[in-house]
């Protein structure tokens, strides 16, 4: 839709500029052309899905990434908060980041899935193995997003996998050495591997279908 296209302009505009009041005048307009679910999966995630292409590519700088998915995190609770039922029925999804403190590309896919109507539970970063395979058998995770940013963390995925040999849970990586080595991730013995918020997408959309 071309006027859907232009909100998608005018929200990545408001967002770099870091300009809260013009964000929502941009979702409040947009929701007198398409529904609720419309502007969180095809506006917000679509501007994000950008904004984090475009620093991939070394255009933005780190702050105004981060900024812009904090900005999305509260305009989407307003639109589609977490008892909506426009929200996406669904299995237990969670994100982390392995044993590492380097949080911004897990900050973009986050934001990217919950504009798209997915519910998932942000674990954060710093993890150990253990820890996240604790999590995982504690709260029964179904769909787990591991995001590294080290070649020794990312080998400790295999690790990960032994310690949920019994789990039922499909695990999904990303970040730097799943991008040097494209067989990484097989190697490592996960599910799926995804390069960006878009992959990421993608990805859910993909295992949601498998698992209905």
């Amino acid at each position: 839709m071309e006027n859907l296209k232009e909100k998608v302009i005018e929200l990545e505009h408001a967002l770099l500029s870091l300009d809260i009041n013009a964000a929502e005048n941009v979702i409040r307009n947009a929701n007198s052309i398409v529904s609720a679910s419309q502007i969180a999966s095809e506006l917000i995630s679509s501007t994000l899905i950008k904004i984090g292409d475009a620093w991939e590519s070394g255009d933005l700088s780190l702050s105004q990434v981060y900024m812009s998915g904090v900005i999305c995190e509260k305009l989407i609770d307003k639109i589609l908060p977490p008892q909506s039922p426009i929200r996406k029925s669904q299995p237990k999804m969670a994100i982390a980041v392995v044993e590492d403190f380097h949080l911004l590309g897990k900050r973009i896919i986050y934001s990217t899935l919950r504009a798209s109507g997915y519910e998932l539970t942000d674990l954060g970063g710093g993890l150990s193995i253990e820890r996240i395979a604790e999590i995982v058998k504690k709260e029964q995770i179904k769909i787990l997003l591991l995001s590294v940013l080290m070649l020794p963390s990312a080998l400790r995925i295999k690790e990960l996998k032994k310690h949920l040999a019994n789990v039922d849970v499909k695990i999904v990586v990303g970040g730097a050495p799943f991008r040097f080595d494209e067989k990484l991730w097989q190697e490592v013995g996960a599910d799926y591997h995804g390069k960006d918020s878009s992959d990421a997408l993608n990805i859910v959309n993909r295992i949601m279908e498998e698992l209905l």
